[in-house]
């Protein structure tokens, strides 16, 4: 008990409440029903429960939108926190939401709106295509990604690893086709409901929680021109304010990074075209006078919860954001 009200106190001092105050946000892609050894990043719905259960106890958990509102007028309570998803996978409904019911917590979850309804976003094709290999070697030199080592499941991973970041960062068609191009190679057969329905995104909002923009097609937006980021941006809200019947107030830049993956001129787009806030995958927390279309937020990966909220306090503790 008393271990507990010492870190209680450090927390407090650290997330004070009111004008002082520092928002974390946390951000999720998967919850799945049991832990995936090549995606080992990713919570189970069992430790998900878990980490949830100990976030409530201690933070006070707040949808994103109240807390930006909170945090513009002074308001918020100490220790505050919101709970985020990106991308729009369909176990953000089916594993996921269950919970966040059951604990009595909101979320917002920023969707990507072209992989909805059947289709597939490409790491999870690279994913699949090195889970299904038969082959010791998996070689795509000629797609200058070079040649990988599949024996084992650490090379698996480690394959993967490799892979993602450089497919990431081509051109949206070309990054499609790489990723499709490597699957058929492997004859891998690939799943087409990874990704939400419009009807669970329609019920994810009837259940209380909160839709987020996310693009259509999850480009990295430094990467394109500032037209086609708008038409990127604006299309993606309108299509979840049809499934919704509801706007769509906040933003999450896709990959997130700070300089390298969106700029102060994508910033000030969101801005422009009405959102209240938007949120970025640099790491930190969020006081009073801070830009609040580059809300950072923090990767729970530490699986002991001790650790856990030992890298929380270090990030309120930090200033850890890079600012576009």
């Amino acid at each position: 008990m008393a271990r507990a009200w010492v870190s209680r106190q450090i927390l407090n001092r650290l997330a004070p409440a009111g004008e002082r105050a520092r928002l974390s946000v946390l951000a999720f892609h998967h919850v799945l029903r049991e832990h995936d050894p090549l995606q080992p990043g990713e919570l189970s719905a069992a430790e998900f429960e878990q980490r949830m259960r100990w976030v409530s106890n201690w933070f006070n958990v707040l949808p994103l939108a109240e807390a930006v509102n909170r945090l513009k007028d002074g308001r918020l309570p100490e220790r505050p926190l919101a709970i985020t998803f990106d991308d729009g996978y369909a176990d953000n409904h089916d594993v996921a939401l269950p919970i966040l019911r059951k604990l009595g917590l909101q979320a917002t979850f920023f969707i990507a709106t072209g992989y909805l309804d059947g289709g597939r976003m490409f790491n999870d094709s690279v994913i699949e295509a090195v889970r299904q290999a038969r082959d010791a070697v998996l070689d795509i030199d000629d797609f200058g990604l070079g040649v990988h080592a599949l024996a084992t499941l650490e090379e698996r991973r480690g394959a993967i690893d490799r892979i993602l970041p450089r497919v990431k960062y081509l051109p949206i068609g070309q990054r499609e086709a790489v990723a499709g191009a490597i699957a058929e190679r492997v004859g891998a057969r690939l799943p087409d409901n990874l990704m939400m329905s419009s009807e669970q995104v329609a019920a994810l909002h009837a259940a209380g929680m909160h839709i987020g923009g996310h693009t259509v097609t999850h480009p990295i937006l430094a990467g394109i021109a500032l037209e086609s980021a708008r038409d990127e941006i604006a299309d993606g809200r309108e299509r979840l304010e049809e499934i919704t019947g509801a706007p769509v107030r906040l933003f999450a830049y896709p990959n997130g990074r700070p300089l390298r993956d969106y700029r102060r001129e994508h910033a000030a787009l969101v801005r422009e075209l009405g959102f209240d806030a938007a949120v970025s995958t640099a790491w930190g927390s969020t006081r009073a006078g801070a830009d609040l279309f580059q809300i950072p937020r923090f990767t729970p990966w530490d699986r002991p919860h001790w650790r856990f909220g030992l890298r929380l306090a270090m990030n309120l503790l930090g200033n850890h954001v890079l600012r576009a």
